[in-house]
């Protein structure tokens, strides 16, 4: 498995310069490391900014499972969505309202054809709040299927 948390993982992350903001490190509650996140004020509604997560050594014809932390805080946040580069139009992934204020897992997998996936982009949508963010932490890579919970 591949460790791509911010505050020690290994792997490539970048702030897409096309977009309208960008993701910035927040500490964590319990003082251990930080995590990626993009505060309700920021920016207008409709904005998005993306954090791409570059791959390299993805063998082609088989599978990975993303498994990453998320958490969408706040009334009308936003959204959420997860791109893999080979797909660009649609996500793979999206969320648009937390229940609560907790961290939860999300998971997707991801099937490698000839043309193996070069990036993972995670886009913050801007909603109509004011307050809370949109959070993203503790993101691991690991092949095969994914597994159950």
């Amino acid at each position: 498995s591949v460790d791509c948390s911010f505050g020690r993982g290994v792997c490539d992350w970048k702030q897409d310069a096309d977009d309208d903001f960008d993701w910035n490190p927040a500490d964590r509650d319990r003082g251990n490391g930080y995590y990626m996140a993009v505060p309700a004020f920021v920016g207008h509604k409709k904005d998005t900014g993306r954090l791409k997560l570059l791959l390299t050594d993805l063998k082609p014809k088989s599978s990975y499972c993303l498994i990453f932390s998320y958490r969408l805080a706040g009334e009308k946040v936003g959204k959420l969505r997860v791109f893999l580069a080979n797909k660009k139009t649609a996500p793979v992934w999206e969320q648009n309202k937390g229940k609560d204020e907790r961290w939860r897992t999300g998971k997707i997998e991801i099937f490698q054809g000839a043309e193996t996936t070069n990036s993972i982009t995670f886009e913050s949508e801007r909603g109509k709040g004011k307050t809370g963010e949109i959070g993203v932490d503790n993101v691991i890579l690991i092949s095969g299927l994914c597994p159950e919970d």
